[in-house]
């Protein structure tokens, strides 16, 4: 059995975007599992944009990375040794062991995979954290109605090419935002989103949206925040619903970005705005994840994987994620 393992720590707070400098690759002592644990190697590592707020230092929903340690994140890995009845040597399974290629993990917390219902690799994508974010951030939250206009922000994305998907099951005229021209006919032509614009190239976001949804806006899916947000605020219709997901464009700032008031917006148009944060609905994510196998097996739901090769390019592929480099999800195979 070995008896070390590769370990990315956190070396630095990064000052704007991170660098890969930021983190440190060291090998550390691996001890044997105990009762009720196993031994997994690694086999895909997720990164995903709230790493970025684990890292500033502050602790908001959850506490930061401190420097020097193991970054955080989700983990799909064999068992190599079990100490637990429940897991036999050979089988997969998904943690959140970090940003290292193997670990001794506690059984209990680990979730069994079935490679027959779906690859692996779908644990960390469309059937784990992402995948539950767009089923119950956008069915909880947004109560979407058929006939209604449904917009989504970062709609190329994990999360975002999921609530597009989801929203047309439901009947709504679907519109995505991304940024590249290719993200754009991905999400219309594959995903079956009715429209969407690449707002890199938009100068007016607001007349954009009026062009593409003449009956105003009923629910949005906010994944960037930012201007993008300010001007969907404007084409929201009286009692509109906005589920708050994420903000990836001021991630990386240094310095907050000014932007317009929106309270006015909310009183007016009697809008319902709703953050979330997905492990609310943690009891749930069997049946999330259930339906949403359901919908891949019968053909309704797509989701796609960028796969980089290489435990060793762990930040790498974190980085050019915030980029928005991406399409769907972004995995690391170790």
């Amino acid at each position: 059995m070995p008896t070390t393992q590769k370990q990315f720590q956190l070396v630095a707070r990064p000052n704007g975007l991170p660098k890969e400098s930021d983190f440190n690759l060291v090998e550390a002592p691996l001890a044997a599992p105990q009762q009720g644990e196993v031994l997994v190697k690694t086999v895909y590592l997720s990164v995903d944009p709230y790493m970025r707020g684990r890292i500033t230092g502050i602790r908001t929903y959850a506490d930061p990375v401190n420097i020097g340690d193991v970054m955080v994140g989700g983990t799909v890995g064999k068992v190599i040794e079990s100490r637990d009845p429940s897991l036999q040597p050979g089988d997969l399974v998904a943690g959140s062991w970090g940003w290292r290629d193997g670990a001794v993990a506690s059984a209990a917390w680990l979730r069994k995979l079935d490679p027959q219902v779906a690859p692996v690799s779908t644990a960390l994508g469309v059937l784990g954290m992402p995948g539950m974010t767009a089923y119950f951030g956008f069915l909880d939250l947004c109560h979407p109605k058929a006939g209604e206009t449904v917009v989504v922000s970062g709609a190329a994305g994990a999360v975002g090419s999921l609530v597009g998907q989801i929203a047309k099951m439901h009947g709504c005229r679907t519109v995505g935002i991304a940024g590249a021209d290719d993200k754009i006919r991905y999400i219309v032509d594959d995903l079956g989103f009715d429209a969407g614009f690449n707002y890199k190239t938009v100068n007016d976001y607001t007349e954009k949206l009026k062009e593409l949804c003449p009956k105003g806006i009923d629910c949005y899916f906010d994944n960037v925040g930012g201007a993008i947000t300010d001007a969907v605020f404007t084409v929201l219709n009286p009692f509109g619903r906005v589920s708050v997901c994420g903000q990836i464009s001021q991630y990386n700032l240094q310095q907050p970005e000014p932007g317009p008031r929106l309270l006015g917006q909310i009183l007016v148009k009697q809008l319902k705005v709703e953050g979330f944060i997905v492990t609310r609905f943690q009891d749930r994510w069997p049946q999330g994840i259930a339906q949403m196998a359901r919908w891949i097996q019968e053909g309704k739901l797509r989701y796609h994987e960028d796969i980089v090769e290489g435990f060793e390019n762990t930040p790498r592929a974190f980085i050019e994620m915030l980029e928005g480099k991406n399409t769907g999800k972004m995995l690391v195979k170790a």
